[in-house]
């Protein structure tokens, strides 16, 4: 134990490092001192060991503790009587991690028995890659609907190959090294003796093929990109910032897949008359002081054209009215939103001197029963203020 450096120390942490502090110095430690990286290097073995060692112990809360408190005798198994940080045989002891062993291993090798590598089949049908694309359109195209064309980019099937990568009269041919298959099967020692593991092959790429005469057209890779056009239908009720998924319009698959979804982010134009709210629209409608007061009947336009509207006397400002299934087409639904019209005053300006007459003259001739909101807020502030 004399002979023993500090924990710590071999893994170059400090006596407060968290568990990850401890885990990343572990790694690093590992794949510098991994003996294949170093064949026949026996001070680089014995590091690694040491590293292995000190990890065991400073990544099991319970151990750290003791060692901590005693020191390597803490977990020393002939001074303790229990296991240290290495069994009879040699190996690690039974407190070790073997899931963070795997991360670390998956480093070296794609983890146990190849997990990493068994993930995936490179051979399997897989599915073409979904693309974007952006729409502007104007606001009565969106309560309506329209058609437009978008302009994307796509791969699609090699026409020329038929999307197996090969020149005419040429097909892939096995791979030799992994016999077809795709992987290879690795042997590597690790502190548990050796292991064997599973690559995916290096010189086929997974695919457990070569394609010795590849097609001039793709390269070898069975796709091209190309520009297309599409005329896209946009349905009644889109509203700014939603999406179009159009099925199947986007890249092409691989290995037989299904090709990918085109998907169109629609904004849409502000309208200078037309406000939207969910399926509703609403409206401001100026009228002038007469056609409050006497009533009148006026033009109110709707996305549908313009429509008459009795408005009644004593109108007041900011008064709401309703258009019943005057709004958007709901999407994808039957139904439509409504139209909400407000009515704004407009206060004349620029009255000559006879006007301001007349209108002061027909004013005084006004009382408290014309103005029932006025009649309402002295009679609160004579209530207040006691008259």
């Amino acid at each position: 134990m004399a002979d023993k450096r500090d924990y710590y120390e071999v893994l170059g942490v400090s006596k407060n490092a968290s568990e990850d502090e401890i885990k990343k110095a572990y790694r690093q430690k590992a794949k510098q001192y991994h003996p294949d990286l170093h064949p026949n290097d026996k001070e680089c073995e014995a590091k690694f060991k040491e590293a292995g060692e000190a990890y065991e112990v400073l990544s099991d809360s319970q151990k750290r503790a003791r060692y901590d408190q005693f020191g390597h005798a803490g977990v020393d198994p002939s001074a303790a009587g229990g296991a240290g940080a290495y069994g009879g045989s040699g190996g690690f002891g039974g407190g070790f991690d073997f899931g963070d062993l795997g991360d670390i291993f998956e480093d070296f090798f794609g983890g146990f028995g190849g997990a990493r590598s068994q993930r995936t089949n490179p051979n399997a049908p897989r599915r073409g890659n979904d693309l974007r694309a952006a729409l502007t359109i104007d606001f009565m195209e969106s309560c309506k609907g329209t058609q437009k064309e978008v302009s994307v980019s796509v791969m699609e099937t090699c026409g020329e190959c038929g999307g197996n990568g090969c020149a005419k009269g040429s097909s892939p041919i096995t791979c030799g090294e992994c016999g077809g298959t795709g992987q290879v099967r690795v042997q590597q020692r690790t502190p548990f003796g050796v292991m064997t593991s599973t690559r995916t092959c290096s010189r086929c790429n997974g695919t457990g093929k070569l394609i010795k005469n590849p097609c001039s057209k793709c390269s070898g890779s069975g796709r091209v990109r190309k520009s297309k056009k599409l005329m896209v239908d946009i349905p009644a009720g889109i509203d700014d910032g939603q999406t179009i998924a159009i099925r199947g319009k986007g890249d092409a698959g691989l290995n037989g897949g299904p090709a990918g979804d085109l998907n169109i982010t629609v904004s849409v134009r502000p309208d200078p008359i037309f406000k939207r709210r969910g399926y509703d629209i609403w409206v401001e409608i100026p009228v002038t002081f007469a056609q409050a007061v006497l009533g009148d009947e006026i033009t109110v336009p709707t996305i549908d054209g313009k429509v008459k509207y009795n408005l009644a006397e004593g109108t007041q400002p900011n008064t709401v009215f309703r258009l019943k299934g005057k709004g958007v087409q709901q999407l994808n639904a039957r139904g439509r939103g409504d139209q909400y019209v407000e009515v704004s005053l407009e206060v004349p300006k620029n009255l000559s001197k006879q006007e301001k007459e007349t209108l002061r003259k027909f004013d005084s001739q006004l009382n408290e029963k014309h103005y029932e909101k006025r009649k309402s807020f002295f009679d609160k502030l004579k209530d207040a203020f006691g008259g």
